[in-house]
């Protein structure tokens, strides 16, 4: 009896060692009638005859279902990157679009200019000090 149970183990270590963790979990059936066959054809000799292996129940080691779940998270981000950078594309478009304001309407620029001085004045303790060329000046200073 001790014997069998030995050769049921090393025949299951075996057959398991040699799949993915992810194909023993999804193809149980196909294992089961791998080591089933596996364990008929050695007992054979010994007048037993292997009818039915079941695998019930697989318990795996912590480190293992921490290394699973990490597999599983780093999946997730992968899928998860072609959403975002579609998210993002029309925002930079957008981006793209709004910085060449400028260069198209010079004009842009003097408002956007407009509108920070004047949030800048809104503030009482601010002082604007506005440079003028010297020239602009000039028909003032004559008279």
């Amino acid at each position: 009896m001790q014997a069998s149970s030995e050769l049921v183990q090393t025949t299951l270590r075996s057959v398991l060692g040699q799949h993915e963790l992810d194909e023993m979990l999804a193809e149980r059936e196909r294992l089961n009638n791998d080591v089933r066959a596996i364990l008929d054809q050695q007992t054979d000799a010994l007048g037993i005859k292997v009818s039915n292996i079941e695998i019930k129940h697989m318990e795996l080691d912590e480190n293992m279902v921490r290394a699973i779940a990490r597999q599983a998270e780093a999946e997730r981000a992968r899928r998860a990157k072609p959403i975002c950078v579609e998210g993002e594309q029309p925002a930079a478009q957008k981006l793209v679009k709004t910085a060449r304001i400028p260069y198209e309407q010079p004009q842009a620029i003097q408002l956007r200019c407009h509108e920070t001085l004047a949030e800048m004045a809104g503030d009482k303790s601010n002082t604007l000090v506005f440079p003028l060329p010297m020239d602009l000046l000039e028909p003032l200073l004559k008279k």
